[in-house]
């Protein structure tokens, strides 16, 4: 079966390539706006599900899996430590907000969650959504490194305006819970979905 990546972000691309998987990538196209009064899981879950329901739209009727994700960067969190009120930290509108962004995040733990789709085409159809969730702490970075970062370029296409693997930066201090998950694809969770909905690798992954 053919496996499809919904996304335009190169670094899913490239954790997914770390699974030895052979797979497509069809870029989605939807509105992202967050709905009034939408709690932060609700919103990720449901932007996940609206990827893979877009290109599945765009394909024809042969058997296909599309996996999608969405991931977000939130400052508060419920009771089950599920982001469920607070401010969400999404992709900077531009320099200044990238800034307000880092010095938000300086010194304190933040949660990144990312939510997963797998939409198979094709008898039977199934959809599976998941998420996962990871605390992250930032260090006491400087004013002057986040100006050198922002001047870097490197926020702008990353919710919370920060990329964990980034080698100069180096913006965080400690994790609890999966790394990749904070790059943009939990590999766990994705592993463990494609196996619930049976997938089967086409000849030649």
């Amino acid at each position: 079966m053919r496996l499809i990546l919904a996304s335009s972000s190169p670094r899913r691309r490239r954790l997914l390539s770390q699974t030895g998987l052979d797979f497509d990538i069809i870029e989605p196209a939807i509105d992202e706006s967050r709905r009034e009064g939408e709690a932060p899981l609700d919103y990720a879950r449901r932007l996940s599900r609206e990827k893979a329901e877009a290109v599945a739209a765009a394909l024809d009727a042969s058997p296909a899996l599309i996996l999608s994700a969405d991931t977000i960067v939130a400052l508060a969190t419920g009771a089950d430590g599920i982001a469920e009120d607070g401010e969400l930290l999404e992709k900077p509108r531009d320099a200044a907000d990238a800034g307000r962004m880092l010095r938000a995040l300086r010194a304190r733990a933040h949660y990144v969650i990312t939510a997963i789709t797998l939409k198979r085409i094709g008898r039977p159809e199934r959809v599976i959504t998941r998420h996962a969730c990871t605390t992250v702490t930032m260090r006491d970075y400087s004013d002057a490194e986040i100006a050198a970062y922002i001047d870097s370029g490197d926020p702008f296409d990353k919710a919370g305006a920060y990329a964990i693997q980034n080698e100069v930066f180096r913006p965080v201090a400690r994790i609890d819970g999966s790394y990749s998950n904070v790059v943009g694809l939990p590999l766990g969770e994705v592993k463990a979905a494609l196996r619930d909905i049976g997938y089967r690798p086409r000849e030649g992954a």
